[in-house]
């Protein structure tokens, strides 16, 4: 993957602070894999930059190995060999060796130095005060080990709080742009690819060689020698303290059970017991707690739904972390075959209704409708469950629609279920105007198209 792509936002905020008159501080946080580096070097390849990857070695350590970098940054052979046991004297010789241009300094894992010595983001706070904060430079603080990043630079008891003049927190990438990582592929076998590589730069990479998903799953998934067999476990082993508690949550999730109750109830522990584990993991933005999108009160709301928001995640506990006893006794074909049989259902149907609620997005702002709805989402009650529903409250437009990633062209049945659906949705019922929309992945029978040609009410989506 030669171009770098997407991070439009991201770039054009590192480039604002850059160009900022005196000091900026950015902190740059995100999970692992997920481009940081790759947006940083981006960014800094035309600039006068200091990049310093800290590691996982004790503090003083790492000090020497940035006076390293320091000594080659500002080619000061004496500093190289000199015995500096201060983190301030270091940058004091970034800023006093009077560089032609503004200088970069970016410390990457930050959040290791500060693990290794929990008074370190002290230190640099007497450093952004009395060295950094009133020249022209620039300091990015980069980390993937988000509850550490935003306890030790974010957070209201940090110290560096307040300090920053920036703060990006990077997610994966949108759908929108899977087609410029895989130009030649159709838009199902794009969904299928994001089904599993969640817009995560990295996984895109491995599988950006394979144009059959099932090849892809094989070659980087089910190889036991792949860093993506145990990438859940890697992922999660450095940001909880007890991961086979959170594996359970996950796991429990993963298998159907979405309600907190279901879950509880699996895990044969008490309801009251599992609220900061599911906090924590939505914190980490890999679970994510929905209710149906009338709700007035969401935060409130006794109908809420847990629901696995990595897909890579999603897919790994459905499909390999319960066949893990196959895969190491060398029966990944039979794996491989149960994949298979249940991906399109259980895993890509389900993401395509995510790209489906991104779409719609993208049709409210191109104006497809006479008034832009504020909130979309999904509704669901006890009997029925709509896969799309968004509301226009100061208009009382609510529209609805289904998403259908089928092999088979949609007919007017499913338009005809919609509608019957609509019925049970309560809200604004007596003065409301309902709209509605069909997202399928293959298309429309003609007699459907025709339908939709003579309404003003109806959408049909790819």
């Amino acid at each position: 993957m030669a171009n770098f792509i997407d991070r439009q936002k991201e770039r054009a905020t590192l480039e604002k602070e850059y160009a900022r008159s005196g000091s900026s501080l950015v902190i740059l946080y995100g999970r692992r894999r997920v481009g940081k580096t790759t947006l940083i070097s981006e960014f800094i390849k035309d600039k006068k930059a200091l990049f310093y990857l800290a590691s996982e070695e004790s503090e003083s350590q790492n000090r020497i190995a940035f006076q390293e970098k320091v000594a080659d940054f500002i080619n000061n052979d004496l500093l190289r060999a000199a015995d500096i046991k201060s983190w301030d004297l270091l940058f004091k010789q970034i800023i006093d060796a009077k560089l032609p241009t503004k200088p970069v300094i970016v410390i990457d894992e930050f959040q290791y130095i500060g693990k290794s010595n929990s008074a370190f983001p002290s230190v640099f706070q007497r450093i952004w005060e009395e060295i950094l904060k009133k020249q022209s430079v620039m300091v990015i603080l980069c980390g993937s080990l988000i509850s550490m990043m935003e306890s030790q630079t974010l957070s209201y008891s940090s110290p560096l709080y307040g300090r920053r003049t920036a703060q990006i927190r990077l997610t994966q990438i949108p759908f929108r742009y899977y087609r410029e990582f895989f130009p030649y592929n159709e838009r199902r076998n794009l969904i299928e690819m994001y089904a599993v590589t969640g817009g995560v730069p990295k996984y895109i990479e491995s599988f950006s060689n394979c144009s059959d998903i099932y090849q892809a799953i094989e070659d980087n998934v089910l190889n036991q020698n792949s860093y993506l067999y145990d990438e859940p476990n890697f992922l999660l082993q450095q940001e909880v303290s007890e991961i086979g508690s959170y594996f359970s949550i996950i796991r429990s999730i993963a298998a159907g059970n979405h309600k907190i109750s279901a879950i509880a109830s699996m895990l044969e522990v008490k309801v009251t017991s599992l609220s900061k584990y599911l906090q924590t993991l939505i914190n980490l933005d890999i679970l994510e707690r929905e209710v149906p999108i009338t709700e007035e009160n969401p935060e409130k709301s006794k109908k809420g739904l847990y629901k696995i928001k990595d897909n890579y995640l999603r897919f790994w506990f459905a499909f390999i972390y319960p066949n893990r006893g196959f895969i190491e006794s060398g029966n990944e074909s039979f794996v491989l075959d149960k994949i298979q049989k249940g991906f399109i259902s259980s895993q890509a149907a389900f993401v395509y209704e995510d790209v489906c609620r991104e779409k719609m997005w993208e049709l409210n702002a191109n104006s497809s409708w006479p008034f832009c709805f504020s909130k979309v989402g999904r509704w669901w009650n006890s009997e029925e469950e709509i896969d799309i529903a968004a509301l226009d409250p100061d208009g009382n437009n609510l529209i609805l629609g289904e998403c259908k990633f089928w092999q088979e062209p949609v007919g007017v049945s499913v338009l005809r279920s919609l509608e019957e659906k609509a019925y049970s949705v309560e809200w604004r019922k007596q003065k409301r105007k309902v709209w509605f929309i069909l997202f399928s992945i293959s298309g429309y029978t003609d007699e459907l198209q025709q339908i939709a040609a003579n309404r003003n009410d109806l959408i049909l989506s790819e």
